[in-house]
């Protein structure tokens, strides 16, 4: 299975880049730390020397060693998953769960810094996305005109034109979702051309396609919002670089165009999955576009950074999406969390570590309904942008999914294909 192909070749590979980043580091944690840098550096590498030895041997799952606020948690899953095993000695590493060691490997990544100060605050993927981001500058700067093009006359827009603006900004955010380093072990996987150019030819690789369920319901929450209460969308964040820009432009459309008061941001807390946003990337990207010499990249940036300070845009991190359970168990390991998500009027879960997490990753008949998959899980309606990097897929029509695997057998783990893919939480 494709679980097989990553746990062999996709870890270990990020790892021995995670390696060779702190190796290259050396001389400035140097510079700022003295030998106590070095020192930090070298521990740091032991540990995930051993873990990369642990993983592409088989070795049992271990618990977390760490004073972390998470680490008992993880380590109660652990007992779940060798409760799970029904006897079958310790979960290991091709033995268990993808998503759950997958998963574990970020959180063991993250401990081998976090447990060796003064090192413990460096992010060793942030250099990828930076370069992420550069490198799609063309990109960037071709939806930031456009979408500041639009901002001119978006009050004389009709119903009819708004709709159509707002398929085009989630179709550019779902195919954002593409740019992903940890789907390509960190590999270039930047975006080079606009891509507003090609929406039209890529319509026909959207599998499951409820845009029109996403406007009506945000027109009707309009219609229904009285002055006390605000229409508020949720964006579940998957990758910084591109796709974060493409995202923060779909937010700012929804406020810009009334059909949305105010937008939650969620990141992760620690770096994730290579290329996933955290706070910190959050604030980067949007003082790179402020600072930017290109003038709609920059007013791009200015407007975002009002909407933080107004308090029309709210960033939050929470630990529980970087825990390895999927989202069905959300109510019970974070109420608060669900409590918090639960006052939303749509959640927009970008990418596929999302979907796997919102279908508990099990390998579904691909006619399963999308809402059955959810195991119980609606805090609100909720819709999934994700380009499909994973042999997960639920929802489709009848021959669907066989007849695209006959022509095209690696369609489900290219990035290829995608959904927008909606739920009522009726």
């Amino acid at each position: 299975s494709f679980a097989y192909f990553t746990i062999k070749d996709r870890l270990p590979q990020i790892l021995t880049r995670v390696i060779d980043t702190l190796h290259r580091h050396k001389n400035e944690f140097f510079e700022e730390h003295g030998e106590k840098g070095v020192e930090a550096e070298k521990r740091a590498i032991s540990f995930l020397s051993k873990l990369r030895n642990e993983l592409q041997t088989d070795k049992p799952v271990t618990p977390l060693e760490d004073e972390l606020p998470d680490a008992a948690l993880w380590n109660e899953y652990l007992d779940y998953q060798r409760n799970l095993s029904n006897g079958n000695g310790e979960p290991s590493w091709f033995q268990s769960p993808w998503l759950y060691v997958e998963c574990y490997m970020y959180r063991r990544i993250h401990a081998a810094l976090a447990q060796n100060p003064p090192i413990d605050n460096f992010d060793v993927f942030k250099e990828g996305k930076a370069q992420n981001f550069f490198e799609s500058q063309e990109a960037v700067i071709a939806l930031c005109t456009y979408f500041q093009e639009l901002l001119k006359n978006i009050k004389d827009l009709d119903e009819k034109q708004l709709q159509e603006e707002l398929f085009k900004l989630l179709q550019v955010s779902l195919w954002g979702n593409k740019c992903d380093l940890s789907f390509s072990a960190g590999e270039d996987s930047s975006q080079k051309s606009s891509p507003l150019q090609s929406l039209e030819n890529m319509i026909p690789y959207i599998l499951v396609n409820d845009t029109e369920k996403l406007w009506s319901l945000l027109v009707n929450a309009k219609k229904r919002n009285t002055e006390k209460s605000n229409v508020r969308v949720d964006i579940i964040l998957d990758n910084a670089g591109f796709e974060l820009v493409s995202d923060l432009v779909l937010a700012d459309f929804l406020v810009s165009s009334k059909l949305a008061d105010e937008v939650h941001f969620h990141g992760k807390s620690i770096p994730w999955y290579v290329s996933d946003t955290t706070k910190h990337d959050f604030n980067w990207t949007i003082k790179q576009l402020q600072s930017a010499n290109h003038m709609w990249m920059s007013r791009c940036g200015i407007n975002w950074e009002g909407n933080l300070k107004k308090g029309v845009w709210v960033y939050r991190d929470h630990m529980f999406w970087t825990l390895p359970h999927d989202f069905s168990s959300m109510a019970e390991v974070a109420p608060d969390l669900y409590a918090d998500l639960q006052k939303s009027n749509l959640l927009l879960f970008k990418g596929d570590l999302n979907y796997r997490k919102l279908t508990g990753d099990r390998k579904w008949e691909y006619t399963v309904p999308f809402h059955q998959a959810l195991n119980k899980f609606c805090p609100a309606p909720l819709c999934s942008l994700r380009t499909l990097k994973s042999d997960t897929q639920v929802g489709l029509k009848p021959g669907q999914g066989e007849q695209i695997q006959a022509s095209e057998p690696e369609w489900m783990v290219n990035g290829k294909y995608g959904v927008v893919q909606f739920d009522a939480a009726l």
